[in-house]
């Protein structure tokens, strides 16, 4: 039985957004979309502006899930979609989820948020301890370029990172882009009034590149070497592609840290979807 492709929904503008992504992720894909709906156990059966005895919260959100499923349809007439209406705290329950999905879709603020912040706490916990990729939807593309960026410093996580990436430009047909930071060293002797020589390792990252590109023959790939942050060149990159895929630690993380400052960053600055793959916990 193939993974679903989950999205926790809960009729906020961005999980409206993460709805349509995940459809249509779904229909390119051929995979199921299981739209899950997350209550809280603390929030009152009977809301304050209830109208009558039978507008209770469960109705409520049963009305949204069959709402968000018509609306799915209408985008995957294709896909098989199935709703789930679950009671926990939204991280955790999304989380246990995560657990036999292929990828975990939510909005970036829902509407438990606080209307200055770019993004939400489901976003950045489940971004950090999914274990599949989470997809974070800010903003959906207005025009789709069928482009997947895909930050890449030859780190574990970054493999994973490039296979979900070229899975992604596949699907679309498109171009994957490979974006790579030349590293400056922490310490190096250099002349007085001169910055640190930048390390040159782009021969190294084009030869894996080069040995992954000849297992995927059919994936367009385009690299790009720069020294500019790789935070500021990611955020410039998703101005025009369809999605930005990050690895949850990089060559820099701490190990305890699954979502790293790159990562982060990019969840808050990135102009279109942003895709954040945990590498899989090494076993006991």
């Amino acid at each position: 039985m193939p993974t679903s492709i989950v999205v926790g929904f809960d009729g906020s503008r961005t999980a409206w957004s993460a709805l349509d992504w995940a459809a249509e992720d779904a229909d390119r894909r051929g995979l199921p979309l299981r739209v899950v709906h997350v209550r809280e156990p603390w929030c009152a059966e009977h809301p304050l502006d209830a109208t009558t005895e039978q507008d209770t919260l469960t109705r409520r959100c049963e009305r949204q899930l069959l709402s968000a499923a018509g609306r799915a349809r209408d985008s995957a007439p294709e896909a098989s979609i199935s709703t789930a209406l679950v009671t926990g705290a939204v991280t955790e329950r999304l989380r246990s989820e995560s657990g036999t999905a292929d990828t975990v879709v939510v909005g970036s603020r829902g509407l438990g948020g606080f209307a200055g912040l770019v993004l939400g706490s489901v976003g950045l916990g489940l971004a950090a301890c999914a274990a599949c990729p989470v997809v974070v939807v800010r903003r959906l593309p207005r025009a789709p370029s069928g482009e997947v960026v895909v930050g890449y410093d030859g780190s574990p996580a970054a493999d994973h990172a490039l296979e979900y990436a070229a899975q992604q430009a596949s699907a679309r047909r498109g171009r994957l882009h490979v974006l790579h930071g030349l590293r400056h060293p922490p310490a190096a002797p250099h002349p007085a009034g001169f910055g640190p020589v930048p390390v040159d390792d782009s021969d190294g990252i084009e030869r894996r590149l080069s040995e992954w590109c000849g297992a995927h023959p059919g994936v367009e790939l385009a690299v790009s070497m720069s020294f500019e942050h790789p935070i500021a060149a990611l955020a410039a990159a998703s101005r025009t592609a369809d999605l930005v895929v990050v690895g949850s630690v990089g060559l820099s993380g701490v190990s305890c840290a699954r979502l790293g400052s790159v990562g982060h960053s990019v969840l808050h600055r990135a102009h279109c979807p942003v895709a954040v793959v945990n590498a899989p916990a090494p076993p006991a």
